[in-house]
């Protein structure tokens, strides 16, 4: 079964074709990070102008790829939500559309679960049950994954996710967006010993985040700071960093703990942090736990990981329904829990 996967939930315009028996043929992306960087955030209503601009002609192109072979496809995975509703609808009304035209099926796919299935795209793939850490845009969450498409939430966080901290952090420090990767580039300068941050909520029992505390916490530092000077910058984005750091990998492993879980995976754009991921990996090793991640380019969003999950989708509930056989219209939910697709 090959199936044409097309994500618009936010910034990027993604498009991809899995095959069931090659693998992933192709994949496109068109990034919006220069038109956003001037607003040091995403706004919703150019992402979605621009995701009209940019996705029929990123499909076209997949088409003209030689690994295709004038050859069709017998589905259209589209990311339904979580996400921006303008943004959202672009992709769904082109997948309506498609579906009708080539007189295939239209699945609506949830985000989260293409990230939390992307690490299955690699060579190395890990075997259910497992705890997953999504960090990925407006998320952070821990899900127990018992089983194909059995997920229970076991923290979240109840205010701005990772992303949206490191987004906000780096807009307070003069930093372009988005702010994860300008956030640890800086960092690399940075001094250990004169800023300390605190690590909100690893005092407590649970798996709930809260990251807003500790942006507010980055303002009121740059706001003492004499003279905001390079050196000053690069010390606040390293105590910032290593705190998120601190903070996931202590929620990360005490849901292995309490879980029983003996397998970890990573997924969405802070997950593409190089030193969340090299002290995990300590962690891990330690505890004897495996980690697993998808590889940088499919960290942030990305067509691959909806043609995927929607050949998961596929696979697991969709191909015996005779209603979804011919399905072509579209559904969009911007706030969609993960739980939802355990029911």
């Amino acid at each position: 079964m090959r199936i044409l996967g097309i994500e618009t939930s936010c910034d990027d315009t993604g498009a991809a074709i899995y095959d069931s028996e090659q693998g992933l043929l192709v994949n496109r992306l068109a990034s919006q990070i220069e038109l956003h960087n001037q607003y040091g955030g995403v706004v919703p209503e150019l992402a979605a102008r621009d995701h009209i601009r940019k996705l029929l002609p990123l499909i076209e192109n997949l088409f003209q790829d030689p690994e295709i072979q004038d050859r069709g496809v017998d589905a259209i995975a589209y990311t339904a939500g979580p996400g921006l509703a303008g943004a959202l609808l672009v992709g769904a009304s082109v997948a309506s559309g498609l579906a009708y035209a080539w007189n295939v099926p239209a699945l609506p796919i949830h985000h989260m679960e293409g990230h939390l299935l992307s690490p299955m795209l690699e060579e190395t793939v890990p075997e259910f049950p497992f705890v997953a850490l999504l960090v990925s845009g407006g998320h952070t969450q821990l899900v127990d994954v018992e089983a194909a498409g059995k997920y229970r939430i076991m923290g979240e966080t109840r205010d701005d996710a990772a992303g949206e901290a490191f987004d906000k952090t780096a807009k307070l420090l003069g930093l372009g967006y988005p702010g994860g990767p300008q956030i640890a580039a800086c960092a690399m300068q940075g001094r250990e010993d004169r800023f300390v941050f605190p690590r909100p909520m690893t005092r407590q029992p649970g798996l709930e985040f809260s990251f807003s505390g500790l942006k507010t916490q980055v303002l009121t530092t740059t706001q003492k700071q004499p003279r905001l000077d390079t050196q000053t910058i690069a010390d606040i984005a390293l105590a910032f960093e290593l705190a998120v750091v601190d903070t996931l990998t202590i929620k990360c492993m005490r849901a292995l703990e309490l879980s029983g879980r003996k397998r970890l995976i990573v997924s969405g754009g802070v997950g593409a942090n190089q030193r969340l991921r090299d002290r995990l990996r300590k962690e891990c090793e330690h505890s004897g736990t495996e980690v697993f991640y998808p590889r940088m380019e499919f960290c942030t969003d990305n067509g691959a990981m909806i043609a995927y999950a929607g050949h998961y989708r596929w696979q697991l509930e969709m191909k015996d329904d005779p209603k979804l056989k011919h399905h072509c219209g579209y559904d969009v939910r911007p706030r969609w829990s993960l739980e939802d697709l355990s029911k």
